[in-house]
């Protein structure tokens, strides 16, 4: 494996500041350049999912670029498909999102896909958790000031209390299984925990690449947690609203992503 293809991987395996829709896009690329490279594709594929268990937008990524076909020309071809139509879902998101946010949003951690929805619908105030460790809640209010959105920030310990006093819970997703179960950023167990107490509705945000064909599972890295889907109201995806219930319905009529998980985890 040349540097540079060395180089974009390890980041993959050990990137902690970026979210699964940006790693799904490098390790996309990473795939492409291996093809070009006249490397085994399924193999790094195969490597960077084992490297990453909590995101499955990876494994939603790659295993719908390596099932397209077998020659290198389609990979690269579905790959590139697969890049804009990641961008093409946030958009869809953020419109069938729309009526949904109203008031007060509160958010955890830094979704690509909650910062388009709440850039193409401004709530009258967003609250995002600082979420520890790695702090994304101030990367995502320094990116939203000065749009003309009230943005507050708060500590990670008073963000239970917080969340009774707003009227959504608006949630990215890194990976979604087949029983509505939830994997995100620590601390959003208890977030959502608190909201469903308070009657505040709790809403993923979700491309469909992010759904598992699998049955919930310990995320495997520390700073994620796993949400039970008792504690969720609503996934919206580009492919519309599905309460946790309906969620294996939607997988099983997706076959890249049977099909991808088999391929990966062969």
């Amino acid at each position: 494996m040349e540097s540079k293809l060395a180089e974009r991987v390890e980041l993959i395996e050990q990137d902690d500041r970026h979210g699964a829709s940006w790693l799904a896009r490098e390790a996309v690329e990473a795939v492409c350049e291996a093809v070009e490279m006249g490397e085994d594709p399924v193999a790094l594929a195969q490597r960077i999912v084992r490297a990453r268990p909590a995101m499955g937008a990876i494994a939603g990524a790659l295993g719908r670029v390596l099932v397209s076909g077998r020659s290198d020309e389609q990979i690269i071809e579905e790959a590139r498909a697969v890049i804009e139509s990641r961008e093409r879902a946030s958009k869809a998101i953020a419109v069938l999102l729309s009526p949904h946010i109203q008031g007060t949003v509160m958010t955890h951690s830094n979704s690509a896909t909650v910062r388009e929805a709440v850039e193409h619908t401004p709530p009258e105030r967003l609250v995002c958790t600082v979420s520890e460790p790695g702090e994304e809640g101030r990367e995502l209010v320094e990116a939203l000031r000065g749009d003309e959105l009230a943005v507050d920030l708060v500590d990670d310990s008073d963000a239970e209390h917080a969340v009774e006093t707003v009227d959504l819970l608006l949630l990215g997703a890194d990976t979604v299984f087949r029983d509505g179960s939830l994997v995100n950023k620590v601390g959003t167990s208890g977030l959502a925990q608190a909201a469903k107490k308070a009657k505040v509705p709790v809403i993923v945000a979700c491309e469909v690449i992010k759904l598992a064909p699998e049955d919930p599972r310990d995320p495997g890295e520390d700073r994620f947690d796993l949400t039970a889907p008792e504690h969720i109201d609503l996934y919206v995806t580009e492919e519309g609203d599905f309460p946790p219930h309906e969620i294996a319905a939607l997988i099983d009529r997706t076959p890249f992503l049977h099909d991808g998980y088999a391929l990966l985890n062969a």
